[in-house]
C-alpha cells in the first residue's frame, strides 16, 4: 500500500473509517489503494465507491461492459495513469477474450490512433473521449450530436460521458497523490 500521503490499515481504523473500508472492498475482501488513499477522510472513500459503481457496474448501462473498459483504458492512456490502465486494461482484455484483437486495440490506444481498429460508434465514443480528456472547453453541442447521428442513444451518451467523467477524476486522484498498485489485486476479479 503506497502514495505519497498516509493511508490507514484496516488494524489501525476508527469505526467510522471501518464501515467506509468495509463498503469499499473487493470480491476478494481486499481493499484497493484507489480507495484506501481516502481513508484520512471516509467520507470521499464511501463517495468515490458509489460514484464507481454506477458508472460502470450498474446494471442499467447498456455500453458493453468490455467497451466501457475500453473507455476507461483510452482514458487513463491519455492522462498517463499507470494505476488505472493496469487494472482496467486487463479488465478490458479478459472480457475481450481474443489476444489478437487486444494487442490490436491496445496498440492504437497507446498510439491514440483508436480508428485503426474502431469504427462507427465506437470510434464516435472514443474521438468523444479524447476531446473531452484533453480539450474539454471545446466540447459543443455538435459533438453529442455526432455520437447520436452513429445511433447512440441519449443513455449511452450519459453513460460515456459519466466513464469519462469518472476516469479524468480517478486519473488525477490517483496521479495527484502518487497511487500505486502495490498490494494490489490487478484487473479482474475471478470468481473463486
Amino acid at each position: 500500500m503506497t502514495a505519497w500521503i498516509k493511508m490507514i490499515s484496516d488494524k489501525d481504523a476508527d469505526e467510522n473509517l471501518m464501515k467506509a473500508l468495509d463498503f469499499a472492498r473487493t470480491p476478494h475482501g481486499t481493499v484497493d489503494n484507489v480507495m484506501r488513499v481516502h481513508s484520512l477522510r471516509p467520507s470521499t472513500m464511501t463517495g468515490h465507491v458509489v460514484l464507481y459503481r454506477a458508472c460502470l457496474h450498474d446494471d442499467e448501462n447498456t455500453i458493453p461492459m468490455w467497451f466501457q473498459e475500453v473507455i476507461s483504458s483510452y482514458v487513463s492512456t491519455l492522462n498517463n495513469c499507470l494505476y488505472s490502465y493496469s487494472n482496467h486494461w486487463s479488465n478490458a482484455r479478459h472480457l475481450i477474450a481474443d489476444e489478437v484483437k487486444s494487442d490490436r486495440i491496445e496498440v492504437a490506444l497507446k498510439l491514440q490512433s483508436p480508428q485503426d481498429v474502431f469504427d462507427g460508434s465506437e470510434l464516435a465514443i472514443l474521438n468523444y473521449a479524447e476531446k473531452l480528456t484533453l480539450r474539454p472547453g471545446e466540447i459543443t453541442k455538435s459533438d453529442v450530436d455526432l455520437l447520436k447521428s452513429e445511433g447512440i442513444s441519449d443513455g449511452e451518451v450519459l453513460e460515456a460521458n459519466q466513464i469519462i467523467g469518472y476516469f479524468n477524476y480517478v486519473n488525477r486522484l490517483l496521479n495527484g497523490l502518487g497511487v500505486t498498485t502495490d498490494g494490489d489485486t490487478v484487473g479482474y476479479y475471478k470468481s473463486e
